[in-house]
């Protein structure tokens, strides 16, 4: 089965199926992460304005660029499980899906958004790269099977509800379906009574044994769901800290970056600012290159037969 997932996609899949990690040689989305750096996914929220996502795009490509991190750029078209009615949700999905697409060609970046129904995939899939399943929707057959049959990669979010070794569950269903494209598992925290989420660390070693690229996003572990009445809250300060602890353990991360937290139109409150941003990054990469070789060796992580 052809890809879907745009020109982007099949243009840098080559005889051999083979991918690499700059523009001349892009990114293989099997195996995004390189033998000296994670990859990295990060952006927005959600597409505030077509200037606003092109310029943080372009400096998110160059901080990646200066480090030798392989980067896709993501936001979303539409966040559809806000807090409040009266939220922010993001642009027309038509609007929003030419933005996307004007950043990955104009730019020359992959792009990864997500999608909420599943008669959204195929379209979807023609405009981005990657598709990303939403962590209150990780069960939803439906949504899963209609992304994987785009070809694209799919980005699975853990739900805040789900044990770590459940997710094999939603990875089996991407996996069931003839044509499916790389498949990847995101830990994003627990919910841990009302307002609040934590991070268990021995969670990695599980998501590991799905054989699924590992992701940490370190962004929305830090959320505190329903803590502004209206909105959700979130402790900004202590992404740093679970960044560097999760930096041991995974082969990507995902961030929510803003130039201005305080002015952001959705998840201001646990994004990080861009200009703090590349001082992380640097510290992120010395601590996955030291440890990296025993991430690799964990008994803990290895696949079960």
């Amino acid at each position: 089965m052809e890809p879907a997932c745009g020109d982007a996609y099949t243009a840098w899949t080559d005889h051999a199926g083979q991918r690499g990690h700059t523009k001349e040689d892009p990114m293989d989305f099997i195996r995004p992460f390189t033998d000296r750096s994670f990859f990295l996914i990060a952006g927005p929220c959600v597409i505030e304005s077509r200037e606003h996502t092109h310029f943080l795009a372009a400096q998110l490509q160059d901080l990646a660029e200066a480090r030798g991190i392989p980067f896709i750029f993501k936001a979303s078209f539409d966040k559809a499980n806000r807090t409040s009615l009266s939220s922010y949700r993001g642009s027309a999905m038509a609007e929003g899906l030419d933005i996307l697409s004007e950043v990955r060609s104009r730019i020359g970046v992959p792009v990864l958004t997500d999608v909420h129904e599943s008669a959204q995939c195929a379209t979807v899939a023609e405009a981005v790269d990657v598709l990303q399943i939403p962590a209150f929707l990780c069960r939803q057959t439906d949504l899963l099977m209609a992304a994987a049959a785009t070809g694209c990669p799919v980005n699975i979010k853990k739900g805040q509800f789900l044990a770590p070794w459940d997710l094999q569950h939603a990875v089996e269903k991407v996996r069931s379906v003839p044509g499916h494209g790389p498949v990847w598992a995101t830990e994003r925290g627990s919910s841990f009574g009302y307002g609040n989420l934590v991070v268990d660390f021995q969670g990695f070693p599980h998501l590991r044994q799905t054989g699924c690229p590992v992701i940490f996003d370190a962004t929305h572990s830090v959320q505190k769901p329903g803590a502004l009445g209206s909105t959700t809250g979130g402790a900004r300060e202590m992404i740093p800290t679970l960044a560097r602890a999760a930096a041991t353990a995974v082969d990507g991360f995902f961030f929510e970056v803003h130039e201005d937290p305080a002015k952001a139109k959705s998840d201001g409150p646990n994004a990080i600012r861009l200009d703090q941003f590349g001082a992380l990054l640097d510290q992120l990469l010395e601590i996955w290159r030291v440890s990296r070789s025993a991430t690799l060796s964990d008994p803990a992580s290895a696949r079960k037969a």
